[in-house]
């Protein structure tokens, strides 16, 4: 009986057609296809496709209309504000101070009495940022940009509707 069964299998080996099995099918047909379609979408997500695909970035974008906003024109008014005088926060009992004093670039002549009108508002502002800042943050060209930015966001608070265009440091000392 043992013969019969071996044959069978024999036969069903030989003559029974083009069988495929299980193995030779995940490895031949899904594993292509799984590689393919993971390839593909790490390509999309990486951003690797945008060209390809025309699509545009959102950074690209942003990008473009800050060059478009920051375009040469002509200088404004200058107005300059008070020197301010803070205390940086410091880890040890050794107290550090900033002085500074910043000019506002303002778009036009009548932005200057609009802009004396909340001038206590944008020394409150200053003075608060100021006040939290950490002798580190203010190390490097890097430190300097990032606090101009953010009293430029500050100012622009303050006076708004009217638009500052820059912020520019007269003088800058830490003792």
């Amino acid at each position: 009986m043992s013969d019969e069964t071996e044959n069978l299998d024999i036969e069903d080996d030989e003559g029974g057609g083009s069988r495929v099995s299980g193995k030779k099918l995940v490895l031949f047909i899904v594993l292509p296809v799984l590689l393919l379609v993971g390839t593909g979408a790490g390509l999309f997500f990486s951003g690797i496709l945008d060209p390809i695909l025309g699509i545009e970035a959102e950074g690209d974008a942003h990008q473009e209309a800050a060059m478009e906003d920051k375009a040469p024109t002509a200088p404004g008014v200058f107005y300059d504000l008070d020197e301010i005088l803070v205390t940086l926060r410091t880890a040890g009992s050794k107290q550090k101070f900033l002085k500074l004093q910043v000019s506002l670039e303002l778009e036009s002549q009548e932005d200057v009495a609009k802009v004396e009108a909340v001038k206590p508002r944008i020394i409150d502002n200053f003075q608060v940022f100021l006040r939290e800042l950490r002798l580190e943050e203010l190390e490097g060209s890097q430190g300097v940009y990032r606090i101009k930015e953010e009293l430029l966001d500050r100012v622009n608070q303050a006076v708004y509707p009217v638009k500052i265009k820059d912020v520019l440091f007269k003088d800058m000392l830490i003792q």
